[in-house]
């Protein structure tokens, strides 16, 4: 692990001159911050991260200031590699972070400062303001990818469950009352499509965060002659055609929080999807449902009960998608009333978005993990759905078919749902002569609707749970997923 000096703990406040805590705006003041200020606002505790980002954004400027002249090839080499000795060393822990220095990029440039004296060039043309926001959207569009990958093995294991269990009938539930039949391959694609929805959003984010805001400066560019264009492209901030994107105003590059709130809102609606396909499986596992059994190492026990096999991944699916939704208020309210264009508020950007990529991450892979070790329980689920009440409905479409309006067919079958409660018989066990009393247009055939099987066969239509409509789906997700 990479150590961690707490010089801002102890060191009193001292003269700036030549002090590394103070390079970059030193120049202005004749004593140095407190040192309970260097402890308060640091953010190297948690922007480190950003390290292999922002080494590219100035690998990138270095590369560009000798194609316009402002470093020598030679400088730009020495800097190049420091840059990458210093990235070395960080992915072995032994870089040394330094709280009084800041944040990552100043602990970089003192880190870079200490191998070559070229390093005092590098930031001609750039304020910490613009290469920050660099190193954020490089970040988001690493971080995006990352998401995407995992809702693909989320999608991956929903679509081989349902794949595996086409003929696993349950019922649907509309108020946590049973509904309609389903079989357990439909309810499963219906989290596909909402993990397929947050799989598109992510990418959304990644194109919004895909243009280079590098050459910003902290409000207004700079007067020195640098190419925008070579290091957007260098970054690979470029469309589909490989052309430039760049950020068209310079005080929005640096004070604009979009990307971090579109990012924070896929994040926190992706959560509440997971957290509903929780809930649902918390239900099904319980005694009342025994639908399904969870795969007992994502379960745990009691401390005091020896029977318990509780839910407890599921539960914290479900508990942290609130922390994930608060991660999003967090950002709002930061944001909401600040003038243009920077204010040092906005370090309190990152804590959020990072932890929301962190517990959404961790969270997808224990989600598939649960989903994959699934073992649902047929005959559980084919006695629940046997209810006959399941198909009133599909009763109702008989008397439509035989000419009653739906409004009168819907009232009737209600009237006969309330004599089958009453006289304590199933729905389809009503003799005819009682039936026909409140529908005289039922047919001879009408108690061959209470068949699941026909139910579901009937339902063919597109986005139907028909036999035939899930096979295609699951097919459709399949090719999806190769791509």
């Amino acid at each position: 692990m990479a150590k961690v000096s707490k010089k801002a703990k102890s060191t009193p406040a001292a003269k700036t001159t030549g002090a590394p805590a103070q390079a970059t705006w030193g120049g202005r003041f004749a004593t140095g911050p407190a040192a309970l200020m260097l402890q308060y606002s640091e953010s190297v505790s948690f922007d480190r991260r950003l390290a292999p980002f922002d080494i590219a954004g100035s690998q990138a400027q270095a590369n560009m200031l000798a194609k316009v002249g402002l470093l020598t090839n030679v400088e730009r080499d020495a800097i190049v590699k420091g840059l990458n000795d210093i990235l070395a060393e960080i992915k072995k822990g032994t870089f040394t972070w330094d709280t009084a220095l800041e944040d990552v990029h100043m602990n970089i440039e003192h880190a870079l400062r200490q191998r070559t004296p070229a390093a005092a060039k590098l930031h001609a043309g750039r304020s910490r303001n613009d290469q920050v926001a660099t190193a954020m959207r490089l970040w988001f569009i690493w971080a995006c990818k990352q998401l995407y990958n995992g809702l693909g093995e989320v999608l991956r294991v929903l679509v081989t469950q349902a794949e595996e269990n086409q003929d696993v009938i349950l019922p649907g539930y509309t108020h946590l009352q049973r509904a309609q039949p389903v079989s357990l391959a439909h309810h499963l694609l219906a989290y596909a499509e909402m993990f397929g929805r947050d799989r598109a959003r992510f990418l959304d984010v990644a194109d919004h965060a895909n243009w280079c805001p590098l050459g910003s400066g902290a409000i207004a560019g700079t007067t020195l002659p640098i190419d925008r264009e070579a290091t957007a492209k260098e970054l690979g901030f470029v469309d589909a055609q490989g052309n430039a994107r760049l950020t068209q105003n310079s005080m929005d590059a640096v004070a604009d929080r979009d990307v971090f709130v579109e990012f924070l809102a896929a994040a926190a609606l992706c959560g509440a999807h997971a957290s509903r396909v929780a809930e649902d499986l918390i239900l099904w596992s319980s005694a009342e449902f025994k639908f399904v059994a969870l795969p007992e190492a994502f379960t745990t026990g009691s401390s005091l009960m020896p029977q318990k096999k509780n839910p407890d991944a599921l539960e914290l699916l479900r508990g942290k998608s609130a922390r994930l939704q608060g991660n999003l208020q967090t950002l709002l309210t930061l944001i909401k009333g600040l003038p243009l264009t920077y204010n040092r508020d906005l370090q309190e950007d990152k804590p959020p978005v990072f932890d929301s990529f962190d517990q959404l991450s961790l969270g997808l892979e224990v989600l598939a993990r649960v989903i994959e070790g699934l073992e649902p329980n047929a005959e559980s689920c084919a006695a629940a759905a046997s209810d006959p009440l399941l198909l009133a409905t599909d009763l109702a479409d008989h008397l439509v078919l035989q000419g009653l309006p739906f409004r009168d067919a819907h009232h009737a079958v209600g009237a006969l749902v309330a004599l089958a409660e009453k006289s304590e018989t199933p729905l389809h066990k009503i003799s005819d002569a009682d039936a026909r009393k409140i529908a005289p247009k039922l047919g001879k055939d009408w108690r061959d609707i209470f068949n699941t099987q026909r139910a579901l066969a009937a339902r063919e239509k597109t986005g139907m749970p028909g036999p035939k409509q899930i096979a295609a789906q699951i097919a459709r997700w399949k090719k999806s997923l190769k791509a």
